[in-house]
């Protein structure tokens, strides 16, 4: 697993705290598709013989999804929205209630039936929690574990026991109460589908049983049927076993010889089954402790397993894309199928077998789950070896088994991730590539594709879209989740500016500034503020008082002379409602969060948004910024004929266009002083170049006509000053600009 940055912050550094990070990520059209691997899928039989089956399934994306399984194939019916990293487990217990476990370091609930809702969240883990295992006949306990060896097992009703069960709860919100003898965890109540408005600190908190003993990452957990029996697996090579009533060691099994990915337990507690990096699978007898069985069948990772209810038979799959059923007493196996990416994860479902894959779709299979002896009668089947390299040598020598099925029964379409990303100079644009080949055009100022190449050259494309701009770097994007993800950290994210004109933006005049991070956050937050206003009236109060009644920072930053306390959304800005992005971000109580930029309700306040977003949202604040003036000096070319217009060091903003700097020439050269309209700046000199003529001031006769030079090279009137600096100038001293007079005919 790639350890990658979240959108919080989770480090207990000495360093500089750093300021929260509001991310936004673009969803597809089609938001009933995963557009990243699969890690997990859990089937849900139905209670009543006529209703449907639903099978749930955890992505690399950071949702999870219901489907309604019925004769016409399979239909989402709801997508889970909470995690703000990749889902990498998820299991079913009482019947309606699905756990998940996320690299955001989490274990959420659900409940099944819902339109999404999240019920509770365990904040006990400190790093990427990798996989859960439950009791089938006893609702209450989940065990989790991950990443630096913690193992945790839940009693979900205890867990919130003094709270209503319809109420989300962050359970264990410390960063160091990681087990039972650990500080008192703080809890919170939250109200509604998602809502993360309202917190209550209960004065103990709930803390799970901590299985201690596992020196590194865990990677594979199972459970006995009544919850008192847990089997537990990962890079230490070994099976360990656990009394999950209270976290006590039972036995240590040794015997594989690299990471163990996959653990089963028979229901009469006697009998695991597991599966590994070394290939190997091996049958362990809990009672005699050690390992009566060892199975050769793979060639390499064993990532998956499946076993039928009598436990006479094993499904497995892994890294070499190949799906086996195994007879466990007479050694037989036979080669189902092969799918195009690596298996994940087995669900048997009826005569069929659901498989997960790095791929975003899932396939069903013909399994014979009910009567696996069919398939064997069918021919084709080997003895497995009991040595990995047995396997590896017959691979080699060709007798590679034929797949009993080619095609899948049934499959649920995901549609391509995105695996590739360039940030364009004009850092409005992004070219992404997806795993199809795809490569697309991305407006990220309002979430848009606005230009599908198809499957074309990646790098080609790069170079025809390269334009000679310089605009500071105001974000930061990933892919991770399968889609462009957008990060914004201040103040970094308010360094750039553009002029309404540049953006085509008709209701403000040309030369005003408009900062690209502000309007950004407008569009983002539209909708939150409509509802803001609707529910508590008014925006805020002078003193800071936002409407809610709790109040956020005083300010930190300075007003944006420019702003006007404009709440208007430009058309460069305006976010789609069909497709909306989703927030990923935390404020100063909860931890971080997801949801749709639509589904915001207006309730959410500092305790959720970072103070920076409110202050720029709600006050018209930006922080102190620095950088964004450019200092030069403007001299007559050598052997022209044109005066000296200044002597010292001149400041203008970066984003001023050379044509400005003609301007200001012209003047000075016809009225031997600039004009004072010329900026709200400052004055000319030690102040700045900006503006343009005053409104009114007759036009010359004789107009000189001007050029600029850098380095002996003409400039365009349209480039900016930066990226004269950038791509003529070249040197970290101050920039020079020589003008001479063109002679016109």
């Amino acid at each position: 697993m790639h350890r990658v940055g979240s959108a919080g912050n989770t480090s207990n550094s000495v360093r500089p705290r750093k300021e929260k990070r509001l991310t936004y990520l673009f969803n597809d059209a089609d938001d009933t598709k995963h557009c990243a691997g699969v890690n997990c899928l859990s089937v849900l039989k139905p209670s009543e013989p006529d209703n449907y089956s639903y099978l749930f399934t955890g992505s690399r994306d950071g949702t999870l999804k219901r489907w309604a399984l019925g004769e016409e194939g399979a239909t989402c019916s709801t997508t889970f929205e909470s995690h703000v990293d990749w889902v990498n487990d998820a299991v079913l217990v009482g019947g309606n209630t699905l756990v998940s476990c996320s690299s955001d370091t989490t274990v959420k609930t659900w409940d099944c039936f819902s339109d999404g809702t999240c019920t509770r969240t365990f904040r006990q883990h400190t790093d990427y929690v990798t996989c859960l295992a439950a009791a089938e006949n006893n609702s209450n306990i989940v065990a989790s574990g991950g990443l630096g060896g913690e193992v945790f097992i839940w009693d979900l009703e205890a867990a919130v026991a003094p709270f209503t069960k319809t109420s989300e709860v962050a359970v264990g919100d410390s960063s160091n109460g990681i087990n039972g003898s650990g500080p008192v965890t703080s809890l919170r109540s939250i109200s509604s589908s998602n809502s993360i408005t309202s917190h209550t600190n209960q004065p103990q908190g709930y803390v799970p049983i901590s299985a201690k003993g596992h020196k590194e990452s865990v990677y594979a957990l199972a459970m006995n049927d009544s919850g008192t029996l847990l089997v537990s697996g990962g890079t230490e090579k070994a099976v360990r076993v656990w009394d999950s009533r209270t976290g006590a060691k039972i036995m240590k099994l040794r015997g594989h010889t690299d990471n163990i990915r996959a653990l089963l337990l028979d229901s009469t507690r006697r009998f695991c089954l597991s599966g590994s990096s070394d290939s190997m699978i091996r049958l362990w007898d809990l009672g005699q402790q050690r390992c009566v069985h060892s199975y050769a069948v793979h060639t390499d990772s064993v990532w998956a397993l499946a076993s039928t209810p009598t436990f006479s038979h094993v499904y497995s799959g892994g890294r070499d894309l190949s799906l086996y059923l195994t007879d466990l007493s007479t050694r037989e196996s036979v080669l189902l199928c092969t799918e195009e990416h690596p298996i994940q994860q087995l669900a048997l479902h009826d005569d069929g077998i659901w498989v997960a894959t790095t791929d975003s779709s899932v396939h069903r299979w013909h399994s014979e789950g009910l009567n696996p002896e069919k398939v064997f009668q069918r021919g084709g089947s080997f003895l497995a070896g009991n040595l990995s390299f047995s396997r590896a040598r017959a691979s080699l020598e060709g007798s590679t088994p034929v797949p009993m099925y080619r095609e899948a029964t049934s499959s649920i379409n995901g549609i391509p991730g995105i695996v590739q990303h360039e940030i364009l100079n004009n850092k409005r644009h992004v070219l992404t590539k997806d795993n199809a080949g795809s490569v697309k055009l991305w407006e990220i100022t309002r979430g848009a594709v606005i230009e599908d190449y198809g499957q074309v050259s990646f790098e080609k494309k790069k170079e025809e879209l390269f334009e000679m701009v310089s605009i500071p770097s105001w974000f930061t994007a990933d892919t991770r989740l399968g889609s462009l993800s957008i990060h914004l950290d201040t103040p970094q994210c308010f360094s750039a500016e553009m002029y309404s004109a540049d953006l085509s933006i008709t209701e403000k005049a040309e030369d005003d500034k408009i900062n690209l991070a502000r309007e950004t956050l407008k569009g983002l937050l539209v909708h939150w503020l409509a509802k803001k206003k609707h529910k508590f009236g008014s925006q805020t109060s002078a003193n800071g008082e936002v409407a809610s009644g709790r109040s956020i920072t005083v300010s930190r930053g300075e007003v944006d002379g420019n702003g006007e306390n404009d709440s208007k959304v430009y058309p460069p800005f305006a976010f789609s409602t069909v497709s909306p992005p989703s927030i990923i971000t935390e404020g100063s109580q909860s931890g971080p969060w997801r949801k749709k930029i639509t589904d915001l309700d207006g309730t959410e306040d500092e305790k959720e948004f970072p103070w920076w977003v409110l202050d720029c949202i709600l006050h018209n604040r930006l922080p102190p910024r620095e950088h964004t003036k450019c200092s030069f000096y403007l001299h007559p070319c050598e052997g022209s004929a044109a005066q000296i217009l200044t002597q010292g060091k001149l400041s203008a903003p970066r984003i001023l266009r050379i044509h400005k700097v003609v301007n200001y020439v012209v003047e000075k050269m016809v009225l031997d002083k600039p004009l004072d309209s010329l900026s709200s700046d400052g004055a000319f000199g030690p102040g700045s170049v900006d503006g343009s003529f005053r409104s009114g001031f007759k036009p010359w006769k004789l107009k000189p006509s001007i050029e600029i030079l850098c380095n002996n090279q003409v400039l365009s009137p349209d480039m900016s000053l930066a990226t004269v600096r950038t791509y003529i100038w070249k040197k970290p001293e101050d920039l020079v600009l020589n003008y001479r007079i063109v002679s016109t005919r």
